[in-house]
């Protein structure tokens, strides 16, 4: 079910997600950092999360980013199924900003980690930056690109104001 030799997945509960999660897969992209995208919904689509939280580490998988919006139970239910990390991205609601999203994912009972990142597009580039740091621990090369990343970042910061 998941993508051959790809360590890392970016799941989302449905298509109006993929606004949020695309900068998560954009970050993975300048890392050189291969993954998957999908859609798995935890309330419309159970059998195929159940599958996919399953066969996650049998597949190659080594983190997973799961973004959720409302509710937001999908990373915990993957959290629920498999031991591979999972890092929760909460997606903005119309209702309640993403405050929403963000509970729901943060407040896990003791045992289901899910690391909680910020509501929306800063919190799915951070966790495509984790999921890179946590690749990082055993490979090289997606050090080397992190570690780059961060060089590039602090070198485009001004050190003085534009005062026009």
């Amino acid at each position: 079910m998941n993508g051959a030799g790809r360590s890392v997945s970016i799941v989302m509960g449905s298509q109006s997600d993929w606004e949020t999660m695309r900068h998560a897969s954009e970050a993975l992209d300048r890392l050189s950092i291969d993954h998957e995208t999908r859609i798995v919904s935890a309330h419309r689509t159970p059998e195929r999360l159940y599958e996919y939280a399953r066969t996650a580490r049998a597949c190659g998988l080594r983190v997973i980013i799961a973004g959720a919006g409302g509710a937001a139970h999908l990373p915990g239910m993957i959290a629920a199924l498999t031991a591979l990390p999972v890092l929760g991205v909460p997606i903005e609601s119309r209702a309640l900003k993403g405050m929403d999203s963000l509970l729901s994912i943060v407040q896990m009972p003791a045992g289901i980690p899910v690391a909680t990142f910020a509501i929306g597009q800063a919190g799915a580039v951070n966790a495509a930056l984790f999921a890179a740091a946590i690749l990082g621990l055993s490979d090289p090369t997606a050090e080397a690109a992190l570690d780059d990343w961060r060089q590039t970042q602090t070198q485009g910061v001004a050190d003085r104001p534009d005062r026009r």
